[in-house]
């Protein structure tokens, strides 16, 4: 009988329909109705909506094609192989918008071609990045209209933390961090810790990182948020801000950039062989000769960085010192760097330098008994030891963002004060 009804209901017209569930929504409110003593809430829809029938896109008729990449392709094989010929490939990349994104191929990126019923290319689709892919329409004369396609990837927040029993390295690995967030923690303390000759058993660390996601699966790390590091009882905060003007860095609680406006060290992987020492004696002449810099042991070829921005006032060959180079910076600091199997591209005199640029390799050229980097920091002509001289800091957060930035590292801080705390109290098992 029911079912009867519900065949009667097609032949009515729609407003009679709405009217006909709201009678009915009507009957059965008065009828669950409660009786004196009793109390009962019913949810009452707003209003009946009867859905349109959803509308049935029929395909174009025609087939795709998906070739991959392969090593040694070049964009003619890919589209030939796809049975789309290379003239309509000509015509597209005279297109300039289609031309930049489409020559940089790569192994293992995959084009999709898409063909009408009478074989006629009208679309190809190709992927740059996990995140960016390209589709091209091309129309019935042959003319292509590119348009970018992008996916945003979801950002998962996560917390680590681990003690220090024999590397930095070592550590971050046993609590799970990839290779690429150690080096950016490394990066954020470096200016404070010498990872090398700071570290002791026993040191602390933790920090709220981002990883990115993408249908399920982790793409790739993302920055680290704020982070926390205890070492020889000395605790070092940084937090990751961006201010409205768009510059984004990692600051101390207070404001101060945590970025020297010199790195410590001018390599990334080494080990002292000599540091700094008025009275040593020298290996070659056996006599006392002041040590007025540090030595940096490492493998022949190993890249040298200039440890701040200046100027390359000499670069030249010395019989001590082999392959030099002398940056001069500002404040009266100067810094050098010899015995350099060669220089860079870089290191002409009279070139700006950057930070962080390379400007020769590791080598054992001039009076030397093996291959290493002699480093001086000198300031007003004066040597000073380059592990324990005072590096002065980087432009500090502006003080129109002060008040903004000390109300969002409180909150972040305090964020990663509760999850240490957690995690000491073995409160902790796992966060994501």
């Amino acid at each position: 009988m029911f079912s009867q009804f519900l065949s009667k209901t097609n032949l009515l017209p729609r407003a009679h329909l709405v009217a006909v569930a709201a009678c009915s929504t009507l009957v059965l409110i008065v009828a669950l109705w409660p009786s004196q003593g009793q109390s009962v809430v019913v949810e009452v829809p707003a209003q009946i909506v009867v859905p349109e029938p959803e509308e049935v896109v029929e395909q174009a008729p025609g087939y795709s094609v998906t070739e991959e990449v392969q090593s040694g392709d070049t964009l003619s094989s890919v589209f030939e192989r796809a049975g789309a010929g290379v003239s309509i490939l000509y015509r597209l990349i005279a297109n300039d918008d289609i031309k930049k994104p489409i020559e940089k191929i790569f192994p293992g990126q995959e084009f999709t071609f898409k063909f009408d019923d009478q074989d006629a290319l009208v679309q190809v689709n190709f992927n740059a990045t996990p995140l960016l892919s390209y589709q091209i329409d091309i129309d019935e004369d042959k003319n292509g209209q590119i348009s970018k396609l992008e996916k945003t990837p979801e950002i998962h927040t996560k917390y680590a933390t681990a003690r220090i029993d024999d590397s930095l390295f070592m550590a971050g690995m046993e609590a799970g961090l990839s290779d690429n967030m150690i080096m950016q923690l490394a990066t954020i303390f470096g200016w404070d810790i010498d990872f090398v000759l700071d570290i002791r058993e026993g040191d602390e660390f933790s920090l709220l990182y981002e990883e990115n996601y993408l249908d399920g699966e982790k793409l790739s790390d993302g920055p680290i948020i704020a982070a926390r590091f205890m070492n020889r009882g000395r605790e070092i905060t940084a937090i990751r801000y961006t201010d409205e003007s768009g510059r984004t860095d990692y600051f101390a609680p207070n404001g101060d950039s945590m970025r020297k406006a010199f790195l410590r060290t001018p390599m990334d992987v080494f080990r002292i062989s000599s540091s700094f020492n008025p009275n040593r004696r020298h290996p070659v002449l056996n006599k006392i000769v002041a040590h007025k810099g540090t030595d940096y042991a490492a493998p022949v070829g190993t890249p040298i960085k200039a440890t701040g921005d200046g100027k390359i006032i000499k670069a030249y060959y010395s019989s001590t010192y082999g392959n030099v180079v002398i940056i001069q910076h500002g404040a009266g600091i100067r810094t050098l760097y010899a015995h350099m199997s060669k220089f860079s591209k870089y290191s002409r005199v009279g070139n700006r330098i950057k930070q962080g640029q390379v400007i020769g390799y590791v080598g054992a050229t001039g009076r030397v008994t093996g291959a290493h980097l002699h480093y001086e920091f000198q300031v007003h002509g004066v040597h000073k030891n380059p592990q324990t001289v005072d590096l002065p800091n980087a432009q500090p957060l502006a003080t129109e963002y002060l008040g903004d930035f000390e109300q969002y590292a409180s909150n972040v801080v305090g964020q990663l004060g509760v999850y240490d705390q957690a995690y000491a109290q073995k409160k902790l098992i796992a966060f994501e």
